[in-house]
């Protein structure tokens, strides 16, 4: 079993891309590896990143957890991202946003 996470996201546009994420992880990125990918570390060994490889880009799908899903989801809205999609199901929810290439990024918590 892994003890980490390095979920890469693949993008059209690097600059239009970063932006878009930096709204939605509500931060700057914690390194640039190179001039096209970006790195969020989210929790220990748990990292986010996007590449520039528009060959590839649109098909990413992933989930961040969160423990204060409607404080997070409350603080995207702030920042100007609204939920394409909200699934409920036994208690628990996600938010799923997406990304200008049509990237999926859920947020999932119990509610």
């Amino acid at each position: 079993m892994a003890n980490g996470l390095f979920a890469g996201i693949p993008v059209r546009d690097f600059r239009a891309a970063l932006a878009w994420y930096v709204r939605l992880l509500g931060a700057e990125p914690s390194f640039y590896p190179n001039d096209i990918e970006a790195v969020w570390q989210l929790a220990e060994n748990q990292f986010v990143y996007i590449v520039q490889q528009p060959e590839r880009a649109g098909g990413a799908v992933n989930m961040i957890w969160a423990d204060d899903l409607a404080d997070r989801v409350a603080a995207l809205a702030a920042r100007g991202l609204e939920p394409t999609e909200i699934e409920r199901l036994d208690g628990v929810s996600k938010y799923v946003y997406r990304d200008p290439d049509g990237n999926e990024t859920g947020l999932g918590g119990t509610t």
